[in-house]
């Protein structure tokens, strides 16, 4: 199979899909390596990098959109590199279409095979390629978190772990999966006052005795949540519905009540936000303030720590690549249901249901959609 690696375009986006190892895997399995010259260059790795793992180096994205069977990314194809998808090509990529129309409809037009990272499912129903990036997120958002609260960026100008005599942060986390744990793990770290709430009676017994009496635990309904929000001095959304828009559990009238300079953290962005005043941002303008407090919505946060992100993703994604490049779609997907969960869009129709349900689209089931593509 001829397998491309365009270069991210998104702002400030260093990630790289495929490592110089992982291109050296498909190789030797006698496949053709297509890579967009610079790809890697913003994790160390060189032109030269890849031509000695057996990769073609091209001068541009839309020579190697032309060329090859299966397109293999970070993030989202932008509307430019929709546009140069084709029929029975393959994408392999995140693609969080729940809160992104243009983009489903354009991949709906191309009638591309497109594989979303983070619908991909495991024996156990967990999400296998999503969960580095959202480690790497979970922790991220405390570190930007405390960043934030500083005077000079607007926040209310206090340390997270406080000092001998002065009280810590107070840091909610809404949200008890992958991001929420991790979240955590940096904030207890950091000697903060610790909350996680979740709906999930399980969810919070496992939390307790991961981390123990470093952390409060507790039971989400809309009276909790208001209660330690407005107690809060950083809030960390990191509510995941698969495949889905996350819900709005913060109000806009919750963020009027909240403390002056308090920060909030939306990293459910790419699925449409947790909050209802969240809007995606950049690494290059990373944040806004509504009703006084710091809002931070960047849709790529990993794209920040690209050499740890691009390692830890290309260690989750490989396997699958391996797969799609040595079976084929059809084969590779008709096999595994689990991976099969990653099909959101094929041939002009939507085969992930809460994408459907999200932009009221019509849906096919994918066993369905890939039995008439044989």
């Amino acid at each position: 199979m001829i397998i491309g690696v365009p270069k991210e375009i998104k702002n400030n986006e260093y990630r790289v899909s495929m490592i110089p190892s992982s291109v050296q895997r498909l190789v030797a399995d006698g496949h053709q390596l297509l890579v967009e010259t610079q790809a890697g260059i913003g994790i160390g790795f060189t032109d030269s990098d890849y031509r000695q793992a057996g990769a073609t180096i091209l001068k541009t994205a839309a020579e190697i959109f032309a060329q090859a069977e299966m397109i293999v990314k970070v993030k989202e194809p932008h509307a430019i590199e929709r546009a140069m998808l084709r029929q029975e090509q393959i994408l392999f990529t995140y693609l969080h279409l729940a809160a992104d129309l243009s983009q489903t409809q354009d991949l709906i037009k191309s009638k591309a095979i497109c594989i979303a990272y983070e619908t991909v499912q495991d024996t156990n129903g967990g999400l296998p390629l999503l969960v580095p990036m959202s480690e790497v997120a979970g922790r991220m958002s405390i570190q930007e978190g405390a960043h934030f609260l500083e005077e000079t960026y607007g926040g209310r100008g206090i340390l997270l772990g406080g000092v001998t005599g002065v009280k810590p942060a107070k840091v909610v986390i809404i949200g008890g999966g992958i991001v929420g744990c991790n979240a955590a793990q940096m904030a207890i770290g950091l000697g903060a006052e610790v909350v996680i709430i979740d709906r999930s009676m399980d969810v919070i017994s496992k939390i307790k005795m991961q981390f123990g009496e470093n952390i409060q635990t507790i039971l989400s309904t809309p009276d909790s949540i208001e209660k330690h929000l407005l107690e809060a001095d950083l809030v960390i959304g990191s509510v995941l519905i698969p495949g889905a828009s996350a819900p709005k559990l913060v109000t806009k009238e919750h963020i009027k009540k909240m403390k002056q300079g308090a920060v909030v953290v939306d990293v459910a962005i790419d699925q449409g936000g947790c909050f209802e005043t969240s809007r995606p941002t950049t690494h290059q303008d990373p944040t806004y303030v509504i009703d006084g407090v710091v809002h931070y919505c960047v849709t790529n946060m990993p794209g920040a720590v690209p050499r740890t992100s691009a390692l830890a993703l290309n260690n989750a994604t490989l396997p699958y690549i391996l797969t799609l490049a040595n079976k084929g779609y059809q084969q590779a997907l008709l096999d595994d249901e689990n991976f099969r969960q990653g099909l959101n869009v094929i041939k002009g129709h939507v085969t992930c249901r809460s994408v459907s349900e999200s932009l009221n689209l019509e849906y096919i089931d994918p066993m369905t959609a890939l039995q008439k593509t044989l």
